[in-house]
């Protein structure tokens, strides 16, 4: 984001558009995606003029670029749901796709706005070409434009940004009319991590472009008046949709085997999904990669080599470890396994298993979380 840069941001749930899950017709219902970015990207636009951003220079900064930040979630899921391994080639096809579809229907509304609205102001002010511009767009030169012309925001966006120039190369007629008209809005799409949206609205699809963390584990919230977290018991969607429409008594382990939870996917396929998606997002993109507890330093560096050889705009690591800080997630079949020691006013010590139930001060707590709480400090201040 630049000085006082602000990007409202809003998100598909993919879920959605999965007909006949986990049978050998399921498709996504593309025509239906594409109605609802299309829509979606109007509201997005009127959430700019909505957004009432507390410092001035920061209206001024929206106003002028008018950017939001259409993303998804749920990809996880919703490769599940279709049949497609996350990680493997169809799914590294549906990804790309998916994203692809989203920014070109994003840019098509954002002409259709610009010819009844306007477009950002941004696009309509001029700018003197410099020696910089020069140096990394020599097309330019070719173009006939030289060091001191004055060329428009619209122009520049259009014609001379790597990635209008990709939209360019699957919607030719599209960006030589935004760069005419200009676009309502300088920035289209941005995946997030979506967290709670994609908890609360979505039932637990999965986060962002993420696969599912696990079918079954257990969150860790904070309950008011209870001084540790506690753990509550969460499903995820597609196990919760799979009971739904193939088998009501089903667990974890009945799943198909497209179902892949973050633990199953690679480190090469996490940042392969990444890099399928990215592609087609001109803001930012957020993905985790889940690694072992236990890997070691030189696979760990070349996790974030692979990730910049790949060309990621960045890179997020997760690494199991309760013992060094309790997450919001957790395995419950990992916990059974982790040791908690204890030591008491007299000294006592008492050494208990993570998943296990204790009584302290009156309240009821997991080992885990209560070990957690008087170790990070905040036992009783939740």
């Amino acid at each position: 984001m630049p000085p006082d840069g602000a990007c409202l941001l809003g998100s598909v749930n993919l879920t959605r558009f999965v007909k006949d899950p986990f049978t050998e017709e399921a498709e996504f219902d593309w025509a239906k995606f594409k109605k609802v970015v299309r829509i979606f990207t109007r509201m997005l636009d009127n959430v700019v003029d909505r957004s009432g951003l507390p410092l001035e220079a920061q209206r001024e900064e929206i106003m002028r670029k008018r950017r939001h930040g259409m993303g998804f979630l749920g990809l996880g899921s919703t490769m599940a749901m279709l049949g497609l391994p996350y990680g493997e080639a169809g799914s590294l096809a549906f990804t790309e796709e998916v994203s692809q579809v989203m920014a070109v229907e994003s840019w098509k509304m954002g002409l259709e706005l610009s010819k009844e609205k306007g477009p950002a102001p941004v696009l309509d002010e001029d700018f003197e070409i410099t020696p910089k511009m020069m140096r990394q767009r020599p097309e330019m030169a070719r173009d006939g434009y030289a060091v001191g012309d004055r060329i428009k925001g619209r122009v520049l966006h259009a014609r001379y940004s790597r990635y209008m120039q990709r939209i360019a190369e699957v919607e030719p007629k599209l960006v030589e009319e935004l760069a005419e008209h200009g676009a309502r809005f300088t920035h289209a799409t941005s995946i997030a991590p979506t967290g709670t949206i994609s908890l609360s609205i979505g039932n637990n699809a999965s986060n962002g472009i993420e696969p599912s963390f696990m079918h079954h584990y257990t969150r860790n919230v904070i309950v008011p008046g209870k001084q540790s977290k506690e753990a509550q018991d969460v499903y995820s969607f597609e196990l919760l949709a799979y009971r739904y429409f193939v088998n009501p008594e089903a667990g974890p382990d009945d799943l198909p085997t497209a179902a892949r939870s973050a633990n199953d996917v690679s480190v090469s396929e996490h940042v392969q999904v990444q890099a399928a998606a990215q592609k087609w997002v001109d803001s930012s993109i957020s993905k985790t990669v889940n690694v072992p507890t236990e890997i070691d330093f030189g696979d760990f560096e070349n996790v974030y080599l692979e990730a910049f050889e790949s060309g990621l705009k960045g890179c997020t690591t997760y690494r199991y470890n309760p013992k060094s800080a309790m997450g919001v997630l957790m395995d419950p079949k990992q916990l059974e396994k982790e040791t908690f020691t204890f030591v008491q006013d007299d000294g006592e010590e008492v050494t208990v298993r993570g998943n296990e139930k204790i009584w302290h001060n009156g309240q009821e707590h997991t080992a885990a979380n209560l070990f957690a709480a008087i170790e990070e400090g905040y036992y009783g201040m939740l």
